[in-house]
């Protein structure tokens, strides 16, 4: 696979809400968009964490679900961040590592700018490479 960069494949402009936005409109965003998580901004638009399905899960396993619950209460805030200019392989290193498939990209100026997920790196390859038989 050739260089290329996180900025190429991203997804701009991302889906956000704030933390205080209920849980049951973040995750209706989410159905409706066919999205896999939101980011969670500030009023800045800096990222302050990010909400996805997998997250839902773990809330129906343990029973955690509180009807007028906010994204904030249920957000993982301890987020791994990538930037435009970072070289996608490196990305995608980290992504397999780490056992995520959502990952921020963000600009110390202007905080949030997409997002980079297994689906834009899967679709990017399934153009560049033909699979072949074994």
């Amino acid at each position: 696979m050739e260089d290329i960069f996180v900025g190429r494949l991203m997804s701009s402009p991302v889906e956000t809400v704030s933390p205080d936005t209920e849980v049951h409109v973040a995750a209706e965003k989410m159905i409706d968009e066919r999205i896999g998580s939101v980011l969670v901004t500030d009023e800045d638009g800096q990222l302050a964490g990010i909400l996805t399905a997998t997250d839902f899960v773990h809330i129906a396993a343990e029973q955690r679900w509180a009807a007028d619950a906010t994204v904030e209460t249920y957000m993982t805030t301890d987020v791994t961040t990538t930037t435009a200019n970072a070289e996608i392989r490196d990305v995608a290193d980290t992504m397999i590592e780490q056992g995520f498939h959502h990952m921020p990209v963000v600009d110390e100026t202007e905080g949030v700018v997409g997002i980079i997920t297994t689906t834009d790196i899967t679709a990017y390859l399934s153009h560049v490479q033909t699979p072949s038989p074994s």
